[in-house]
C-alpha cells in the first residue's frame, strides 16, 4: 500500500474499472484483482475444507468471502491515507485496488514534513487497528470454527500489512515516513526522497532474499514464491521511480520555456511543400519549425515534420504545405513566461509531443517534449 503524488511526467493511463466513490474518493479496481481473487479463493478454500470439513462449494464460498474481507481491509487502509490527505488540503484523485494491495493517488505533494508524516502513518494505523480488532475476535471465537479461522486470517493479514508497510523505504508508507524525517532534518525534500528510494531498493533486495530463504527452509510454501518475488520486484521498481522523481523534481526550477522553445519560420498558406522546405533550409533558423500563416500574416497551422518527410519528393512541388500541417487549434499551447512548476502542470494536463508557445496572439516558438525531457534527465539520452 502506498500513496502516489503527481510526478512530473505524463499521467499514467488507468487500466482498471471505476466502481464508484467512497467518501467522495473515486474507487478503481485493477484487472489484476481477478488473478488475486482466483489465487486467494482457491488457496483459502483448500485450507478451509481441510480445517473445517466443508464441502468443495462451501470452501470456495468461504475463500471468496475472505477475499472480500481482505479487499475491505486494504480499502480502509487506503482511506486512511486519502482522508488524512484531504484533511490537510491535498486533493485525492482516487484509490486503486490491485494484485499487490492498493495505492492512493494524490494531486500534489504534502506541503511540509509534518503533513507528509501524518499521511504516511494513517494507513498503517488503520491496518493496525483492524488487526487488533481481528485479534480480539480470534480470541473470543471458539477454536476450529469458521468464525475463528476468518478472524485469525484477517488478524494476520492486517498485522502483516501494517508491519510490512512500515519498513523504511519508498514506495512503502514507512519510506514516506522516513522521507518526512529526512526532509525535516535536511530541509531538502528531493534529497530526502532519493535517500528513501535507495533504502527502498535495499528493502526490495532483502525481501527477495528472505522469501527465497524461507522457501528453501520450507517455511513458505512454493506456491507463494512467485507472488512474493513479484512483491520484491514491484518494490524495486517503485523505489527506482521515487529516485527518478526526486532527480527530475530537483531540475524543474531550471526549466526556462523561453530558451527551450524552438523558433518558428513562417510561410504563406498554399505554398508548395517543396518551396516551403527550400525557403526553410535557406533562411530558417537551425531547428526551427515551419509555421503556416494566412494572407493577413496570422498563424493558422504548424507543419508536421514526419508528415512532410513521408511525402514523395516528386510530389512535393504539387502539394500545398497546408496538407502536411496541423491547425494550431488542434495543438496544445503554452504561454511564454511559465515557470518550471506551472509548465510541468500544463504538460501533465495536456500530454503531447509538441506545444505551441505563444505571447499574446503571437506564436513565438514550439516546445518539443523531447527537449524538455533532456533538461529534466540530461543523462537518460546518453545512456540509451
Amino acid at each position: 500500500m502506498e500513496s502516489r503524488p503527481r510526478a512530473p511526467r505524463r499521467p499514467r493511463r488507468r487500466t482498471g474499472l471505476t466502481v464508484g466513490r467512497v467518501f467522495g474518493v473515486p474507487l478503481h479496481l485493477n484487472m489484476s484483482m481477478l488473478l488475486l481473487t482466483l489465487l486467494v479463493t482457491v488457496t483459502y478454500a483448500e485450507f478451509a475444507r481441510d480445517r473445517l470439513g466443508l464441502s468443495p462449494l462451501g470452501g470456495y464460498l468461504i475463500g471468496l468471502g475472505f477475499v472480500v474481507s481482505l479487499l475491505g481491509s486494504v480499502l480502509l487502509h487506503e482511506l486512511g491515507h486519502a482522508l488524512t490527505a484531504r484533511r490537510y488540503g491535498i486533493g485525492v484523485r482516487g484509490i486503486t485496488l490491485e494484485l499487490l494491495g492498493g495505492y492512493t493517488e494524490m494531486d500534489r505533494d504534502a506541503p511540509n514534513p509534518r503533513v507528509e508524516l501524518l499521511v504516511a502513518l494513517a494507513g498503517p494505523a488503520v491496518s493496525a487497528l483492524l488487526g487488533g480488532l481481528a485479534v480480539a475476535a480470534t480470541l473470543a471465537a471458539p477454536d476450529h470454527t469458521l468464525a475463528h479461522q476468518l478472524a485469525l486470517q484477517l488478524a494476520l493479514s492486517n498485522v502483516i500489512v501494517a508491519v510490512f508497510n512500515m519498513l523504511p523505504g519508498l514506495p512503502l508508507d514507512g519510506g514516506r515516513a522516513l522521507r518526512a524525517v529526512l526532509w525535516r532534518l535536511t530541509r531538502d525534500r528531493h534529497r530526502a526522497t532519493e535517500a528513501a528510494g535507495w533504502v527502498g531498493r535495499a528493502v526490495a533486495v532483502g525481501t527477495a532474499g528472505l522469501v527465497v530463504l524461507l522457501t528453501v527452509q520450507r517455511i513458505l510454501v512454493p506456491l507463494a514464491l512467485p507472488l512474493m518475488l513479484l512483491v520484491a520486484v514491484t518494490l524495486w521498481r517503485g523505489a527506482g521511480q521515487s529516485i527518478r522523481y526526486a532527480r527530475i523534481s530537483r531540475r524543474v526550477p531550471l526549466v526556462d520555456l523561453g530558451r527551450l522553445a524552438r523558433p518558428v519560420f513562417a510561410v504563406p498558406t498554399g505554398t508548395p511543400l517543396a518551396e516551403a522546405q527550400r525557403r526553410h533550409a535557406a533562411q530558417g533558423p537551425p531547428g526551427s519549425a515551419v509555421l503556416v500563416v494566412d494572407g493577413a500574416g496570422r498563424p493558422v497551422a504548424l507543419v508536421d515534420p514526419a508528415a512532410a518527410d513521408a511525402v514523395p519528393v516528386d510530389r512535393r512541388p504539387w502539394l500545398g504545405v497546408d496538407a502536411v500541417a496541423r491547425p494550431l487549434a488542434a495543438l496544445p499551447t503554452l504561454p511564454l513566461g511559465l515557470d518550471g512548476e506551472r509548465l510541468m502542470a500544463a504538460v501533465q494536463a495536456h500530454p503531447g509531443a509538441r506545444y505551441v508557445v505563444t505571447a499574446g496572439e503571437d506564436v513565438v516558438g514550439v516546445l518539443h517534449i523531447a527537449d524538455l525531457a533532456q533538461v529534466l534527465e540530461p543523462t537518460r539520452k546518453m545512456n540509451r
